[in-house]
């Protein structure tokens, strides 16, 4: 995905003027009855316009055409506003859509007849291939459609996908095998077998669910339309019951008249939760449109709220918590051996060691003990590469045999060659695995020169963002292969809550399974075949899009950019959705009272003299304060519309914390800003002589 889809400004100009023609479209009844807040207000509209041409044509209307000419518009442009929030934030979800269509094209494949680079080929158009086909893909080729690669290795330019230029390594077997239709081959050739069928493929799947249109509203956000329903229907049987009890209340006191329809449809249109009502669907949109800037591709609405609401988070600790490749930091001597005669032997043995640890080796020996780089040619050496097998590496130089490896594979090339392993580097070893980091042992023929200490390496600023988590009440586990010991201190030095160690699929499994027993909402990652199983089973389950095909249909979020650290940031975006969504109906709901001080009195004055008591923002007359009411009503929708796309800026902070601050800033602030807001109109449109 391209950058500049990736931030997209908020109020783009072909974004706003498609936004504010779909606003029009969506008038449409069939359209607005999803929303019944929305429809009430529509009706409403439609209602006080036939009021108005009826006032107008007669003469006898039960207002001033002219009043209720301006009460309609202002409740059309509500119902408006209500759509353009909705349209924009479909709008920014479907521009990102149509810079993935532009991806997505019709290539001629190499299909094959059987699984081998050397079988006959049959060139279809990717449109004709099948699940279960083979195709080639060599350099230069676009792959097809998506597949697991079944045989050979290339470098793959996946930048249209994920945005990011720098290619990715893509292999049959292990957890690299996954390829997605429309990247692009630089290197080599691969084997593929597609794995879906076209119109499936991860791209369609990707495009569906960034188009804002297409998102299926969650559960939370179906229980608080249900409940803005409950509250529309309560208030316009309130509003239906004034009619006839103003009706009764003239006959009563003898003086004044009966309420208008017109102010009544105001008085309804006010009172229901219309500001959250405008605002909840493009809230939704907006989240997994912040979930797609962040890369991620959320294969429900609910997995974007379920974030919101997680409390456990599982995380691998390699290339999560830790960098993932093991650094040198200190050469340990065996007793009358000095640390430069140990450095020099383990640098030797490491030049040809392409590995982040073998680089980590030479560069600490040329760092502390300036022991510079050695022409490979000039020294004549024979470099001995690392297996299974022996589980060493080193070199042969002309009178020297440097090895290093583990400990228990070097003792046993020492004793092959008559020496003797010391007790004191047995211990140093001992030491070392306990501390969580890594020994190797470097010897020279019969003798053992010391031990390489190798540490993983924890990234920065982990620790903190942890500390952040538990603020919020999330509980982080670690999850390694690692024994307890090695775990154990990672997990200290890093920071997390638990750590499950020599952990296999069958205890991942077991471990969201008995968190989710207790009540608890569980995130993990994982990216391979063997993690299909624990992503299948938590809550919240992020594949990494580098990941096996098993992997990603296991999960219901799939990080592009296949950063494992991305959980964190997921969490994140999940719980401000939720809370944009809890502070603006706390604000809808809240600035309902000051327009009961707005209306209430203007409606009934003229039976109730006493009722003028109750005009404390000094409102000049009822018409005035009516139809103020009336514009803060629509206008506070339009100017809420950057903070439901934004949302509510996030901050680690605890449930009460977060209660609080929502209660006082958007709670109290929606009392007092339409107390303000009203009478601001109201001078404004006195002052014009509007009314």
């Amino acid at each position: 995905m391209s950058s500049k889809s990736k931030h997209r400004s908020l109020f783009e100009p072909t974004i706003v003027k498609k936004a504010l023609w779909d606003s029009v479209k969506k008038l449409d009844p069939r359209h607005q009855v999803k929303n019944p807040v929305m429809f009430v207000v529509e009706v409403g509209s439609v209602l006080t316009t036939l009021l108005f041409v009826h006032s107008l044509l007669t003469g006898k209307g039960e207002a001033p055409p002219s009043f209720i000419l301006q009460i309609s518009l202002w409740l059309w442009i509500t119902v408006l506003f209500a759509n353009f929030a909705e349209s924009m934030a479909e709008g920014r979800g479907k521009a990102q859509a149509d810079s993935l269509r532009k991806t997505r094209r019709e290539v001629m494949a190499k299909r094959l007849e059987k699984p081998a680079a050397d079988a006959n080929v049959t060139q279809v158009p990717s449109s004709q291939l099948r699940k279960g086909d083979i195709v080639l893909v060599e350099s230069g080729d676009i792959i097809p459609m998506d597949g697991e690669v079944v045989e050979g290795v290339a470098s793959v330019n996946e930048s249209a996908v994920t945005g990011e230029s720098a290619p990715v390594i893509r292999e049959s077997g292990g957890d690299r095998n996954a390829v997605t239709g429309g990247t692009t081959v630089l290197s080599d050739w691969l084997v593929v077998r597609i794995t879906t069928s076209p119109g499936e493929t991860f791209l369609d799947r990707m495009i569906s669910m960034v188009e804002g249109a297409k998102r299926q509203k969650t559960p939370n956000e179906i229980a608080l339309d249900i409940l803005l329903a409950g509250m529309t229907i309560i208030f316009l049987l309130v509003c239906v019951t004034l009619l006839p009890y103003s009706l009764f209340s003239v006959k009563a006191a003898g003086q004044g008249s009966p309420v208008t329809i017109t102010v009544l449809v105001a008085l309804l249109v006010c009172l229901i939760p219309t500001t959250i009502g405008g605002l909840l669907s493009a809230i939704g949109i907006a989240g997994m449109d912040r979930m797609i800037q962040a890369n991620v591709i959320a294969m429900s609405g609910r997995a974007v709220e379920a974030a919101g609401d997680v409390d456990v988070l599982l995380l691998d600790k390699t290339g999560t918590i830790t960098l993932g490749n093991r650094q040198a930091t200190e050469f340990l001597p065996a007793p009358g051996v000095h640390v430069s005669a140990l450095a020099d032997a383990a640098q030797l043995a490491s030049l040809a060691d392409e590995t982040p640890e073998g680089r980590s080796i030479v560069v600490l020996a040329k760092e502390r003990y300036e022991l510079r780089a050695r022409d490979l040619h000039t020294i004549g050496a024979e470099f001995v590469p690392f297996t299974a097998q022996t589980r060493m590496s080193g070199v042969n130089l002309d009178h020297r045999e440097i090895r290093k490896g583990v400990a228990d594979a070097v003792e046993k090339y020492v004793r092959n060659q008559g020496g003797t392993f010391p007790p004191a580097i047995r211990q140093v070893v001992d030491d070392i695995a306990k501390l969580g980091a890594t020994p190797l042992v470097v010897a020279e023929g019969p003798n053992v020169l010391g031990v390489i200490r190798l540490n993983d390496i924890v990234k920065g600023g982990i620790k903190e963002r942890f500390a952040e988590m538990r603020k919020m009440g999330i509980r982080t586990v670690m999850i390694t292969g690692d024994n307890p010991l090695t775990a154990a201190a990672v997990a200290a030095e890093a920071g997390v809550d638990d750590f499950l160690a020599e952990a296999t699929p069958e205890t991942k499994l077991k471990l969201i399974r008995e968190y989710q027993k207790g009540g608890r909402l569980v995130a993990m990652t994982g990216d391979g075949t063997n993690d299909a199983p624990a992503l299948a089973q938590a809550d919240v389950a992020v594949a990494m899009n580098t990941g096996t095909q098993a992997a990603k249909e296991a999960g219901n979020l799939v990080d592009l950019d296949s950063n494992p650290t991305k959980l964190i940031q997921i969490v994140e975006i999940g719980k401000q959705l939720l809370m944009t969504r809890g502070t603006l109906t706390t604000f809808s709901i809240a600035n309902d009272v000051a327009k009961y001080f707005a209306i209430l009195p203007a409606a009934f004055i003229s039976i109730y003299p006493a009722l003028g008591a109750l005009n404390i923002m000094g409102l000049a007359t009822p018409q005035s304060a009516v139809l103020s009411a009336v514009i803060f009503n629509a206008l506070i929708i339009i100017f809420l519309v950057p903070l439901a796309l934004r949302g509510v800026k996030y901050r680690p902070l605890g449930a009460s914390m977060v209660l609080r601050n929502n209660a006082l800033i958007y709670g109290v602030g929606g009392l007092l800003v339409p107390f303000i807001g009203i009478k601001l109109i109201d001078v404004l449109i006195t002052a014009m002589h509007i009314v």
